[in-house]
This record gives structure tokens, C-alpha cells and sequence, in this order.
């Protein structure tokens, strides 16, 4: 696996989750859980979206456990399973595009257009969680980086304390991978952050080449005659 295709995952779920949550009144569609939080918000303050982000989680559940039953059902190679499901992912993203460009902007996130757009992303990345999960488990989250960020913290201070060589390049290789992916991120969200303020909806362009640009990375090279 070409060591480029996790980063790519990390931007995409940073910028997805961040153009979500500004564009769809605080609905997180990547971190899912995240909802949790700003739905209790949501009551106590009284903001829209309460519905959106009730759905969030089962849409989520729903979309991850369909995507093992089809990895199962369509095995004729590990590889082409996992392109094919990153082909789903792209055609969600491009779905969810349209939807935002179209029915946005969206002043409220209990209007259905919000609700369709939401759940449409959400389960776009919920096929990219279960493929990290079922194709690419070696590699760090993509999505969620806090236990990316604990991890760098603790190979940080095992640094600093006398170790085999072995064991020191074991952390700096580890460090230097996690490191990327919560960069990654972070370079998603503020992307995502700066398009949504200069472009709108339009910023939802993204998600689309982000995603064709990871199924052709996810391409393994053609054997040799």
C-alpha cells in the first residue's frame, strides 16, 4: 500500500467532517459520535438539527455494516474489493455535492434538504471508516484523531528515555506516520473551513476529487508479462 493513500484518507475526512459541520448546522459527518455532544447542545440551547444528528449514528451503522456484507459477498481480490468500495464512496461524495449545491445553503438542519445532504456524507464516510477497518487496519485512523494525537504524545516522551536502536526507529517510524495523518487532517479542515467562507456550498466540489484521487491511488500496480 502506497504510503500516500492514508494521508489522502486523513485530508478527506477532516475536510468532509469540517464542510459538514459548517455547512449542515453542526452535523458532524465523518466523526459521527461528535454528534453526541451537539446534540445535547442542540437541546438545551435550542439550535436546529436535532433530528440530523438523532439519525447520524444508525445511518452510520447501517452503511458500515452493509459495506462488510458486500466485502463478503464480493471477494475476488482484497484489492479490487476495496476499489470498488472506494468507488461507492466517490459516487456518495459526488451525490452529496450535488445535494448541497442545489439545495443549499441550508439555513436550518431539520429541513429535509439538510437531513438528505447529511446522511448522504455521512454514509460516504462511513464506507471510507469500514475500509480502514477492513482493508487497511496497519494503518492509523483516518477520521478521528485522538487517539492518533495520544499515541504521538506517548512515542514523544519514550523518546526522551534510553531505548535499543531497534526499538527507537520502531517509535520514529510510528511517530512519523501518525504525525502525517493528524497534519493531514488538519490541513482537510482548514481547507474545508477557508472554502466554506469564501465559496459556500460550492467548497463540497472537494470531497469528489479528493475521493477520485484516492481510487486511483488505491489502484495496485499492473504485474509484469
Amino acid at each position: 500500500m502506497k504510503p500516500s493513500l492514508p494521508v489522502l484518507l486523513s485530508v478527506t475526512g477532516g475536510y468532509v467532517d469540517t464542510a459538514g459541520y459548517l455547512a449542515l448546522q453542526g452535523l458532524f459527518t465523518a466523526h459521527v459520535t461528535g454528534n453526541f455532544v451537539t446534540l445535547g447542545a442542540a437541546l438545551v440551547f435550542g439550535t436546529s438539527g436535532v433530528l440530523a444528528k438523532l439519525l447520524a449514528l444508525p445511518m452510520f451503522c447501517a452503511v458500515v455494516f452493509a459495506t462488510r456484507l458486500a466485502s463478503l459477498l464480493v471477494r475476488p481480490g482484497g484489492g479490487s474489493t476495496m476499489r470498488l468500495l472506494f468507488g461507492c464512496k466517490v459516487l456518495l461524495l459526488i451525490a452529496g455535492a450535488v445535494l448541497a449545491i442545489h439545495l443549499g445553503p441550508f439555513q436550518s438542519g431539520d429541513g429535509w434538504q439538510a437531513i438528505v445532504t447529511g446522511m448522504t456524507l455521512i454514509a460516504a464516510m462511513a464506507i471510507q471508516n469500514a475500509i480502514h477497518r477492513i482493508h487497511l487496519a496497519a494503518t492509523s485512523p483516518t477520521t478521528i484523531m485522538t487517539g492518533n494525537t495520544t499515541q504521538v504524545m506517548i512515542d514523544l516522551a519514550d523518546l526522551l528515555r534510553p531505548q535499543s536502536p531497534e526499538a527507537s526507529a520502531t517509535v520514529r517510524a510510528r511517530l512519523r506516520r501518525l504525525s502525517a495523518g493528524v497534519a493531514a487532517f488538519a490541513i482537510g479542515c482548514s481547507t474545508a473551513a477557508l472554502l466554506f467562507a469564501l465559496r459556500g456550498v460550492w467548497c463540497f466540489l472537494v470531497p469528489p476529487i479528493l475521493g477520485l484521487c484516492t481510487l486511483l491511488i488505491s489502484h495496485p500496480p499492473e504485474k509484469s508479462p
